[in-house]
């Protein structure tokens, strides 16, 4: 690789990407930047796995704790602090690792993405935020469905503040969202990257959801949760999207039994896994490492990576 080198690993939610990206960074003497929409968030270490410093082993992480719960965080912000930590990490000659599963994220950075934020008119956002809270968010999607039905097939119907971008944008400009992000996808990339997916067969990926989820349950994400009600979160904020949270969300205010909101986890977090697949599916350059295929021994998938990365 070139001095315009970036690693990206990537995958379905609980496919191993941690420990080996911490693994690889000691390898190639590099640091990480985490892809992960929610880890970017203070107190939210439980629901979304965050990494521990003991985890870290000294390697140095970028994009991990920097927000308050208040604040949002999407593809714009991302890419921004993305590029510069990338920056960051190149002056000091070492190589930048994205690691994470938000597929979109690594898009708007490996292309170069214009994801186009418009000057969006405040009254319409809002109109369309009232729909979805008085007519549910399915409706909404509905919505976007008639306009735009690449952008619904790609979008969850719980993913309300993307429906409304993507609402807003066809507003706006009378062009659907997904045609331009599609033209934005042939650009060609800035870097020399290599783009590894760490795969595995879905009965093991489910099975890890499960292990991961009754985890999270024992080490107190029901604390957690009361923990952020009581500084006031917001149930409708960004940082509430996150799997788990929700779901938790309800079982503490009552709505729901534990048992039914560890269920409604379990199911969630495989239906994203499968998302996250067929998003990763339709991606271009993409080197996919299948698990199985060295016998799921981390150290058989590092070498074969590195092997690649110096090929």
């Amino acid at each position: 690789m070139n001095d315009n080198g970036l690693i990206v690993v990537t995958g379905p939610t609980a496919v191993g990407k941690t420990k080996l990206s911490i693994e690889l960074a000691k390898r190639i003497n590099g640091e990480i930047i985490s892809a992960d929409s929610m880890q970017v968030y203070k107190g939210m270490n439980i629901g979304t796995d965050k990494i521990t410093q003991e985890q870290m082993d000294g390697v140095r992480h970028h994009l991990i704790d920097i927000l308050d719960t208040d604040e949002d965080f999407n593809v714009f912000t991302f890419k921004k602090l993305a590029d510069e930590a990338i920056a960051d990490i190149k002056s000091r000659g070492r190589v930048p690792i994205i690691v994470g599963g938000t597929g979109f994220y690594i898009q708007a950075v490996l292309y170069d993405i214009d994801f186009t934020e418009t000057d969006i008119d405040e009254t319409y956002r809002h109109a369309l935020e009232e729909i979805a809270r008085t007519k549910g968010a399915e409706f909404l999607h509905e919505e976007l469905r008639k306009v735009d039905p690449a952008s619904a097939d790609s979008i969850h119907a719980n993913n309300v503040k993307r429906v409304i971008r993507a609402l807003e944008y066809y507003n706006k400009t009378g062009e659907q969202i997904s045609k331009h992000n599609e033209e934005e996808r042939q650009k060609k990339s800035p870097y020399d990257f290599r783009y590894f997916v760490l795969t595995d067969d879905r009965e093991v990926l489910y099975s890890r959801i499960d292990v991961r989820v009754d985890k999270m349950i024992e080490e107190g994400l029901e604390d957690e949760m009361k923990s952020l009600i009581n500084k006031g979160i917001d149930p409708h904020s960004t940082a509430m999207q996150g799997l788990g949270y929700r779901e938790m969300y309800d079982y503490v205010m009552g709505n729901i039994d534990l048992e039914r909101a560890v269920y409604l986890i379990k199911r969630n977090t495989r239906h994203f896994a499968k998302r996250q697949l067929t998003w990763f599916k339709r991606e271009k350059d993409v080197r996919w490492i299948n698990k199985k295929e060295f016998g799921r021994d981390d150290k058989k998938v590092l070498e074969e990576i590195i092997r690649q990365i110096n090929e």
